[in-house]
């Protein structure tokens, strides 16, 4: 393969603690019960907006969805970066890519500043394109920002291999037409990946280097 894409929440970084904050201080805000890190780990994976819906009691129909939306998002922002880093050997897995010459982005379901922001700030030696959700793109799972990464990459589907670690990720490589590698170390177990549809798994961020 000559063209890596990557989720990012739980693939490449490890955002749970910041993730949680923002959505504890949202709640908070509001007078709303809090959550554990392991009860956000089980929401995250679909945007902002649906961690939102499953946050806050009654979901969409709550009707101050709107206010705690734009709570967390003005926490997030500010905290993005408090708490989250990449896990063990993704530095070392990016840096052996790009020695090999191969081309890497990051599509997420994380709104496009964040992602653009977090890209920079840990992978700008490594990676140039980052996509992430916004107003003019369908979010995962459709195919936009895969496709748009693939052109910005110059990449066809043939050169091209999805990571993530999330059900969202199968489906979304699945309707792109490229191959997923799912990955052990994210937010979803062996079990509930399989589950899934998962087909090609990953326990370690040097095991990619084989493909």
């Amino acid at each position: 393969m000559k063209h890596f894409i990557f989720d990012l929440d739980g693939t490449l970084l490890n955002t749970l603690t910041d993730l949680s904050a923002s959505v504890n201080h949202a709640l908070r805000a509001f007078n709303m019960p809090e959550h554990t890190e392991e009860d956000v780990k089980q929401m995250v994976g679909n945007g902002i907006k649906k961690l939102i819906e499953l946050a806050i009691p009654n979901g969409l129909d709550n009707p101050l969805f709107d206010d705690v939306h734009k709570a967390f998002m003005a926490h997030y922002l500010i905290h993005s970066l408090d708490a989250t880093k990449p896990y063990d050997g993704i530095m070392e897995m990016l840096s052996a890519l790009k020695n090999k010459g191969k081309k890497m982005a990051i599509v997420s379901n994380k709104r496009h500043e964040a992602t653009e922001r977090l890209c920079r700030h840990f992978f700008n030696d490594y990676i140039s394109v980052a996509i992430g959700e916004s107003d003019r793109i369908k979010r995962k799972p459709a195919p936009d920002t895969v496709i748009e990464a693939m052109t910005r990459l110059g990449a066809d589907k043939e050169s091209t291999v999805y990571i993530g670690d999330s059900d969202v990720d199968i489906v979304t490589a699945k309707n792109s037409g490229i191959p997923c590698i799912s990955v052990l170390w994210g937010f979803r177990d062996k079990n509930f990946l399989l589950s899934h549809g998962a087909t090609t798994l990953i326990s370690s961020p040097k095991e990619l280097l084989d493909f």
